[in-house]
């Protein structure tokens, strides 16, 4: 039996949706995962939340965030999807000192594309990995040794997606009134990459004072 399911939402370059998984009713990764949301809607220490709960198995714990932050993403970029064009944004950026190519298993030579290009590359990628039982076993089934450091680069490439809105995107989420959301669901990813040590500084650093100013509780504006 699958430990996964589908439901539709998110988004494809194209603007259809693309599938949104979720975890089998009643398994052991759904009741983690109705733990955590239980946690952080309970307003209690996000530091305290984003720990691996007494008794469960870090493999585990990474393997229900990484889709759930992997769905938080996926929802923020999509409200903003139909702004974010070749046309408005021809490179993968974050500012102007920051600027990403894409690579991967096929494409291995790092090649310049639009942000909306990438970022579907990117998401498309992070799926598969999700989808790949290999990677992300059934319950039951034993990690791979590779486990956690796939899982610190989709969240090494997920940062660079809350990099590029926050710098391409941020006044039309304030117009939308979604900046709030935007940066409750990012001060969760920074703590939970902090607490598991899952991306080095220098990948973060396009973010690094909007994440000092998060993480101590201050206002916090576009970069």
């Amino acid at each position: 039996m699958l430990v996964f399911m589908t439901i539709i939402a998110g988004f494809t370059e194209d603007k259809t949706f693309r599938p949104k998984k979720f975890f089998l009713k009643g398994s052991k990764r759904d009741q983690l995962h109705t733990l955590m949301v239980k946690t952080l809607g309970a307003g209690g220490n996000l530091r305290e939340a984003v720990r691996v709960p007494a008794g469960e198995k870090d493999n585990e714990w990474l393997a229900v965030n990484t889709l759930d932050f992997y769905n938080q993403l996926n929802l923020m970029y999509g409200s903003i999807r139909e702004l974010c064009t070749e046309a408005t944004c021809p490179t993968m950026s974050a500012g102007p000192a920051y600027e990403y190519y894409w690579a991967d298993e096929v494409q291995k030579k790092p090649v310049k594309l639009t942000a909306p290009q990438y970022i579907d590359n990117l998401m498309t990628w992070v799926q598969a990995q999700l989808d790949n039982e290999s990677i992300f076993p059934m319950e039951g089934d034993d990690f791979p040794s590779t486990f956690k450091e796939t899982v610190k680069t989709i969240f090494k490439r997920l940062f660079r997606i809350y990099a590029h809105i926050y710098y391409n995107h941020y006044k039309m989420l304030e117009t939308l009134q979604e900046e709030k959301h935007l940066n409750s669901c990012y001060k969760h990813f920074i703590f939970f990459v902090e607490e598991h040590d899952l991306v080095e500084k220098k990948e973060m650093a396009p973010l690094a004072t909007l994440s000092q100013k998060l993480s101590g509780g201050q206002p916090v504006q576009a970069p």
